[in-house]
């Protein structure tokens, strides 16, 4: 399996996505939507918001999935 390091997010908020880059050795606590400026955060369980929010799993949590 190839680590794939960009993540379609949407915004729970108003449905907006966009294609970002994920850190490679951490995860991201926040993300503001581009489009309505909404603070997002994990939800409960999930490490980061690509993890709640992401088309993708963030970098470590691929990682942990090879294993």
């Amino acid at each position: 399996m190839v680590m794939q390091l960009r993540s379609r997010i949407k915004c729970p908020k108003c449905g907006f996505a966009k294609e970002e880059t994920m850190p490679i050795d951490a995860c991201q606590i926040f993300y503001e939507c581009t489009n309505c400026g909404a603070a997002l955060k994990p939800k409960q369980g999930d490490c980061c918001v690509f993890c709640s929010y992401g088309s993708v799993k963030c970098p470590p949590k691929q990682k942990e999935e090879l294993k």
